[in-house]
């Protein structure tokens, strides 16, 4: 070991292998991310296994850190009551970020997958500014409330989507996300993010959900229509919403628990998978 005509000083040689294991570290984490899945709620899909999450107001990075290390499968962050406030979401992902898992597991895996249930109110061009908002600072999927047919179920995959390449088997439909993820890119901690970022199941390797929140009558009836709908990622029924629309004050109602059973059944028919709140 040279450096000029002298041997290598004590502290220069600790710090040379120092970057050379910091480099070895940061080489695995990147190899092992470009094969395992970054979204763990689809690879728990995959495997028939259930999932567990948590609904929170809360944007604080106090409540972060406590999610990130809460042992849940996901957290869904709601900005369809809670203000939708971007940069504090963004403020709210990073907090979730842990360094010490991601060293333990030479993956970047989140532990708890962040997902957002946008207002979704307004029509289609607020729907795509939402979403693209809320996915370029990194969200892993978005819950859409209140869907009510196969169309909305669409725009919902659609605003999600990048528009494909040309000659691709999933084409369609078309995605009307426009393209600039810089802080997705940086959250996620990989550089082919514009080829990750595609709704699974309609593109197996995408890490991406499309969550539909069925609370009415008329998504109800309109179930198998919505499920149908490519790259739907899954079903999230509203219980209390569902109630209300229905004209009862509680989902204990028997109409009620028929039209939940109505669209688990479905969903059980189609492979969808399918969530409720407790």
């Amino acid at each position: 070991m040279f450096a000029g005509d002298k041997a290598m000083k004590p502290a220069t040689l600790w710090r040379t292998i120092g970057i050379a294991l910091a480099a070895l570290l940061a080489a695995s984490v990147s190899a092992q991310s470009d094969t395992v899945r970054l979204n763990k709620l689809i690879d728990l899909f995959e495997q028939d296994e259930p999932a567990f999450g948590l609904l929170s107001f809360d944007y604080s990075l106090t409540n972060a850190r406590a999610m990130a290390n809460s042992g849940l499968d996901f957290i869904l962050i709601d900005m369809e009551h809670a203000p939708f406030d971007v940069e504090r979401l963004r403020a709210f992902l990073l907090g979730m970020t842990s360094k010490r898992s991601i060293l333990e597991k030479g993956n970047l895996q989140p532990d708890v997958v962040p997902f957002v249930r946008i207002p979704a109110a307004g029509g289609a061009d607020e729907i795509i500014a939402q979403a693209k908002q809320v996915l370029d600072v990194g969200a892993y999927g978005i819950m859409f409330p209140a869907i009510q047919n196969r169309e909305q179920a669409e725009l919902a995959v659609r605003a999600i989507r990048y528009p494909q390449i040309n000659g691709v088997d999933d084409y369609e439909p078309q995605g009307l996300r426009g393209r600039n993820p810089s802080n997705a890119v940086w959250y996620w901690g990989v550089r082919d993010y514009h080829v990750r970022a595609d709704v699974w199941p309609l593109d197996p390797q995408g890490e991406l959900l499309a969550i539909m929140f069925v609370e009415s009558p008329e998504a109800v009836a309109n179930i198998e229509e919505i499920i149908s709908v490519p790259g739907v990622g899954g079903i999230f029924i509203g219980p209390s919403d569902l109630s209300t629309s229905m004209g009862y004050t509680s989902p204990a109602a028997p109409e009620v628990e028929a039209a939940i059973q109505r669209v688990l059944a479905a969903c059980l028919e189609h492979d969808v998978p399918c969530a409720i709140t407790s």
